[in-house]
């Protein structure tokens, strides 16, 4: 997964997430990525400073990695510029509720959206770990969500 700076012909500056730097091209070529402020998809890339993985940062990142019950396929992210983590996991949550629930077959719809077969739209479901691994190789943005507090329990 990387995070990518980038701009809109209106120059809104944001962020956005792929699979790979070729993940990003082939999307952008398709008029996938659009601006989450004015929806304009004339984006570029902005130069960044890369990520330099830290020896902590590589145990972390392995403990956080268990597999995630549910995940929902948002589009470009359209969250304020400084967030706090509570405020995130709500967005989230507002999202995943308002999503088309598929179930099981996240991978599959997920896969057909982005390939444009099927009309795209936010959708939620169950999908293994190794599954979402396949989708964002393939460039597919997933995002493991938590479910509400009370179906927590």
């Amino acid at each position: 997964m990387i995070v990518l700076n980038l701009c809109c012909n209106q120059d809104h500056r944001f962020e956005g997430w792929f699979g790979s730097a070729k993940a990003f091209e082939e999307q952008l070529a398709r008029g996938l990525v659009s601006c989450p402020v004015c929806s304009g998809t004339g984006i570029r890339r902005l130069p960044s400073a890369p990520y330099v993985q830290t020896r902590h940062a590589a145990t972390s990142s392995a403990a956080e990695a268990a597999p995630a019950p549910a995940a929902a396929v948002v589009p470009a992210p359209a969250a304020p510029a400084a967030p706090t983590v509570a405020t995130m996991m709500s967005l989230l949550r507002k999202m995943a509720r308002g999503a088309e629930d598929v179930g099981e077959r996240l991978p599959e719809e997920a896969r057909r959206i982005h390939y444009g077969e099927a009309e795209a739209r936010t959708i939620r479901g169950a999908a293994s770990r190794d599954e979402i691994g396949e989708l964002l190789e393939e460039g597919i943005l997933v995002m493991p969500v938590l479910p509400p507090d009370d179906e927590l329990h």
